[in-house]
């Protein structure tokens, strides 16, 4: 717009100037005003023609200008749509692979639970098997009448067995009755032997 201003600001400075010297020729006699008149008159028309073929100019440039932004706003449109649906993917992926990762962690924070867990029921089956070991035992040598028999306890998940020699069928019975006394003793697996009656010599 400032271009055809420019130019029509121009091309009326020059028709101002036809003008005064259309005044000037006025004075002229009449044969030097018919041809000032004939030249002023083409000067207009060539003005005039001047004036339309600058305006058809910077119309076109103008349309050409403006049919150039339009593009480059499809462009950017179709820029900025493309970098938003690749954003939108890249979040889609992190968000499957964050789900995968919690998953994952989900799955081993059960297993070392349940490692864990199985490791805590052995050991405290383990330390269960040993306190009713050492029970045993204890109740033994506080015997009077076994604590001189060379008697072997062992525990396992509660089963406890008796291993050795007593003198007699009736200390066989009374170490079965200690153990099963004892608390959380589940059974009692007998493999004690009586010694041999030795006879005595006359």
């Amino acid at each position: 717009m400032k271009i055809i201003k420019r130019h029509v600001q121009k091309k009326l400075s020059i028709l101002g100037y036809l003008f005064v010297a259309l005044g000037i020729t006025a004075c002229q006699p009449d044969g030097q005003t018919e041809k000032a008149g004939q030249k002023i008159d083409k000067a207009v028309d060539t003005t005039g023609q001047a004036i339309e073929q600058t305006a058809d100019k910077a119309g076109q440039q103008l349309g050409a200008a403006k049919d150039s932004v339009a593009q480059q706003a499809e462009t950017t449109g179709e820029y900025l749509d493309k970098s938003a649906q690749n954003a939108k993917a890249a979040l889609d992926e992190a968000g499957t692979q964050i789900d995968q990762a919690i998953g994952k962690t989900e799955k081993q924070m059960a297993v070392a639970k349940d490692s864990v867990t199985d490791t805590a029921n052995a050991t405290g089956g383990y330390l269960d098997d040993a306190i009713i070991s050492a029970k045993i035992k204890t109740k033994l040598l506080s015997d009077d009448f076994l604590k001189l028999a060379p008697i072997e306890v062992t525990t396992v998940n509660g089963v406890v067995t008796l291993r050795g020699t007593v003198d007699s069928e009736q200390l066989v019975g009374r170490a079965i009755g200690l153990v099963n006394s004892q608390e959380h003793v589940k059974s009692v697996q007998n493999e004690l032997l009586v010694k041999a009656s030795v006879p005595s010599k006359q």
